[in-house]
């Protein structure tokens, strides 16, 4: 396979709406865990903007800002086109084998806040929003949708995407973004981004979402065959003279100036043992 596959078979990008799809999904568990917490009060309202402030004193907000985003620094991969998870067992075109990048992973970190008419009743929500956050352990669980360069989706088996199947099936790749409470502002940080925002200053959490996004699949008629020779065996390093196995260069030899290890310091010992006789008793 080349270094550039043919770009005319490309297809749309896979992971073009995930991040939008996050933090649609965060609203919409807090929304549906208050329904569960209490179906006589109303929902609090979501808000994105900070400056928000409602004109019905007794309205509660849940403010919910991504801020940031930022690279994984744990998962690192190189921008190496190999083959992608998708075969096509229904496909009668199952000879075709699909390539592309391995995906961006990426953080993604929400500010979390509440307003209630009184203080007390804005941390009694703030504790009710991190116990229910806290639950966000299956955010998103579900297959991984691959686009074809003809425009289809499907998963990992080949089968045309549907985000409500069983996930027990054997090879099926699923994609799971769950929230995690970190503490990634300072108070001098929110203040400033309060200021920015011009938004008054309120208590605030701060949590972090992985996630994975997927480019565009390349067609490639037949896949390619790799041959790489054996790998042998890797012998110890050896240390050039005036260096030290670290490959800092030294001034003296090696051993040079240090006592052998093997070298006996003293006298040559003979084997010597004292002669004594039970039977006698003079000293």
């Amino acid at each position: 396979m080349t270094n550039q596959p043919y770009m005319d078979k490309s297809g749309p990008m896979s992971g073009r709406d995930i991040i939008g799809e996050v933090t649609e999904s965060i609203q919409k568990f807090i929304i549906d865990g208050w329904m569960h917490y209490s179906s006589e009060l109303a929902p609090p309202r979501i808000e994105e903007d900070l400056k928000y402030e409602p004109m019905d004193r007794n309205e509660q907000v849940i403010y919910v800002y991504m801020y940031r985003l930022a690279a994984n620094p744990n998962l690192q991969n190189q921008k190496r086109w190999r083959q992608a998870p998708v075969f096509m067992k229904d496909d009668p075109s199952s000879g075709n084998v699909y390539y592309h990048r391995p995906p961006v992973l990426i953080d993604l970190f929400y500010l979390m806040m509440v307003h209630s008419r009184f203080r007390s009743q804005a941390e009694r929500l703030l504790g009710w929003l991190m116990l229910r956050l806290n639950e966000a352990t299956h955010l998103i669980y579900r297959p991984r949708m691959f686009i074809l360069p003809d425009g289809r989706k499907v998963d990992s088996l080949g089968s045309i995407y549907d985000p409500n199947i069983s996930l027990d099936q054997e090879g099926l790749i699923v994609e799971k973004v769950s929230l995690a409470l970190v503490d990634d502002l300072t108070v001098g940080d929110a203040t400033n981004l309060f200021s920015l925002h011009e938004a008054p200053y309120r208590p605030f959490l701060t949590y972090r979402a992985r996630i994975a996004l997927d480019g565009p699949l390349v067609q490639s008629e037949g896949g390619t065959e790799i041959t790489m020779p054996r790998a042998g065996r890797m012998g110890p390093p050896s240390v050039p003279e005036g260096r030290r196995r670290n490959g800092r260069f030294t001034s003296t030899k090696p051993n040079q100036g240090r006592p052998n290890r093997q070298a006996k310091v003293g006298p040559s010992s003979n084997n010597l043992k004292r002669d004594f006789d039970p039977d006698n008793n003079s000293s």
